[in-house]
């Protein structure tokens, strides 16, 4: 809650970490207190959980409640939360970001709703309903079209902007960099912008964005975090270097679905007890295992 006052202090690399399961598929609460605990020792920005790493539509309510708990007790102020509390469904995603807000958040992460493919005035009246609802909590839009078979126009969400004070955000996880420069232009450059695209989280900086929610922090927190202070103390060389020895570890995570390739490395590393993925995932096939170890041949050095 520390930062929620502030919004814009929500900033650099928020690592969206995975939701660990046991083997036999139940909720691994000590993994992730575990796995928070060294994201912080490795200089993360803050935590994110509940987004697309995390297998939100896998899980219960209840089970996205105690793994926000868990997280927020190990944040503990530190460094900004920004929980996942989007649903396809209304009511879930209410409930989950009264959750989120009892749990001191620092803001809402609220995926649009997938599935269905509302209309622009649809996804208007959804967003224009969470913030109503919590007026004090900051709410940030989470676009993702390639989850959701919807994207949310510019004009939607700077119309968001206008008529809701707690709308402060907003994570695009489009390849369409122009989206990005379009949705800043119309709500303002004090708009707080993270990318979720992980080869678009160094450009995004140049436009003004505010950092990144970017999957390649579960295995590279460390160097995903010095990308950004690189970038914002002027030393942009160095940013661009980091950015390009990250280019093995982002193929890495997509060799099968996302997070199926990372959560099988950290089982590996020992950073969570089993790399088990709920259905309709499944744990990486034997050639999706040999592509994995290639790329983190190349990637060695890179933490």
């Amino acid at each position: 809650m520390k930062f929620r006052s502030d919004p814009s202090t929500v900033r650099g690399s928020i690592a969206p970490v995975v939701t660990p399961f046991a083997a036999d598929g139940s909720l691994d609460l000590g993994s992730l207190r575990s796995l928070v605990r060294w994201q912080l020792d490795q200089g993360s920005h803050g935590i994110s959980t509940g987004g697309s790493t995390g297998e939100p539509g896998a899980q219960s309510v209840e089970e996205r409640v105690a793994a926000m708990a868990v997280v927020a007790e190990e944040t503990a102020d530190r460094v900004p939360f920004l929980p996942g509390t989007g649903s396809a469904k209304l009511d879930e995603t209410l409930r989950l970001t009264a959750e989120a807000e009892r749990l001191g958040a620092d803001a809402a992460l609220v995926i649009t709703p997938y599935y269905a493919r509302p209309t622009q005035e649809a996804l208007y009246r959804w967003y224009a309903t969470v913030a109503a609802e919590f007026p004090a909590l900051p709410i940030v839009i989470y676009n993702v079209p390639s989850r959701t078979a919807v994207d949310i126009a510019p004009a939607t969400v700077a119309r968001l902007r206008r008529d809701h004070d707690n709308i402060v955000g907003i994570k695009e996880t489009t390849k369409d960099f122009e989206h990005f420069s379009h949705v800043l232009n119309l709500c303002g450059r004090d708009f707080l912008m993270w990318s979720g695209i992980e080869l678009l989280c160094l450009p995004l900086l140049a436009i003004g964005g505010v950092g990144f929610v970017s999957a390649a922090a579960n295995l590279a927190p460390k160097t995903v975090a010095r990308m950004y202070e690189a970038y914002t103390s002027g030393d942009h060389a160095t940013a661009l270097d980091l950015h390009y020895s990250l280019h093995p570890l982002v193929e890495l995570l997509f060799v099968e679905t996302n997070p199926a390739p990372a959560k099988w490395v950290l089982e590996q590393r020992g950073l969570i007890a089993s790399g088990h993925v709920r259905a309709p995932l499944i744990t990486p096939t034997e050639p999706g295992i040999a592509r994995i170890n290639e790329l983190l041949a190349q990637s060695e050095g890179v933490a």
